[in-house]
């Protein structure tokens, strides 16, 4: 299987969906994806916390379970690395003990505001960000562990600022920029000045969202497309859906009749077959 820094090097961008747990993991395997990523955003909202309150423990937590369950590469939101500079070789040990492929760091302040999530952000010193990110490259033993910088410039600031800040975290030795572009425009006019690779992330939407189709976004070098909302609002949608339904004792409108049919798929989906070919072998024989 290929890394995630040779997928990156690749014509065609590396389309990932967020994760949150093994199972989600291995169906958005076997729906075809190649690599995965593992956001702060969503862990939040399932935790009822925001990514605010995260910490780097429970990340690698959730990391090693997709990872025992699932070999495809998978990148770690590193929200804002957890600490200063110093505190960012904890931080990529950790990643890279746990098996990611990769880590997004970003520069907004610490501890992180949950204001993040409704628009209104606040970003660190240009000059404190490069230093984290000089840590990051620092601290990394893996040569194939890709160290992601992100700025939220062009949203609070000016795409202007974004440019800046993107040229002088590529400088301080990032491998792939994050830009977070606020309008089509920006996201033609950070591409033609910044270095490739880039990465790209759906906020008001899933991939059929992005002003380009996935070609054409490769095409102007955003090499790393992530959907990071997607799977957790279906989660919320479907399961409000099927607890109503639960108390209103009537039929879940999502699995309904198909009761067996639905826990023969969810087997399939966790491979209990080869559990229970070993137990067949050993203790059940």
């Amino acid at each position: 299987m290929a890394s995630f820094r040779q997928m990156l090097a690749e014509d065609s961008p590396v389309v990932a969906p967020n994760v949150y747990c093994a199972l989600t993991a291995k169906l958005a395997e076997a729906a075809g994806f190649k690599c995965l990523y593992l956001g702060g955003g969503p862990l939040g909202y399932l935790k009822c916390i925001t990514e605010a309150n995260i910490s780097l423990p429970e990340m690698v937590d959730v990391g090693l379970e997709v990872r025992s369950a699932c070999t495809l590469p998978l990148v770690l939101d590193g929200t804002c690395g957890w600490g200063d500079p110093m505190h960012l070789h904890h931080t990529i040990a950790m990643a890279e003990a746990a098996g990611f492929a990769g880590i997004e760091i970003e520069d907004q302040p610490l501890p992180k505001r949950a204001h993040h999530h409704v628009g209104i952000e606040h970003l660190i010193p240009s000059e404190l960000m490069e230093a984290k990110i000089r840590e990051a490259v620092r601290a990394r033993k893996n040569p194939d562990f890709v160290i992601i910088g992100r700025t939220n410039a062009a949203r609070c600031h000016s795409v202007e600022e974004a440019l800046r800040r993107g040229e002088a975290y590529h400088k301080a030795g990032s491998d792939m920029l994050f830009v977070l572009p606020k309008t089509p425009d920006h996201v033609e006019y950070l591409a033609r000045r910044l270095p490739a690779p880039l990465m790209y992330m759906t906020l008001n939407g899933g991939f059929e969202s992005m002003p380009f189709d996935i070609a054409g976004m490769g095409q102007l070098g955003y090499k790393f497309l992530v959907d990071p909302m997607t799977p957790v609002l279906a989660l919320h949608k479907v399961m409000a859906e099927t607890y109503r339904a639960m108390a209103a004792s009537a039929a879940d409108p999502w699995v309904g009749g198909q009761y067996q049919a639905a826990h023969e798929a969810l087997n399939r989906s966790i491979e209990i077959e080869k559990l229970l070919e070993i137990e067949r072998a050993t203790v059940e024989r």
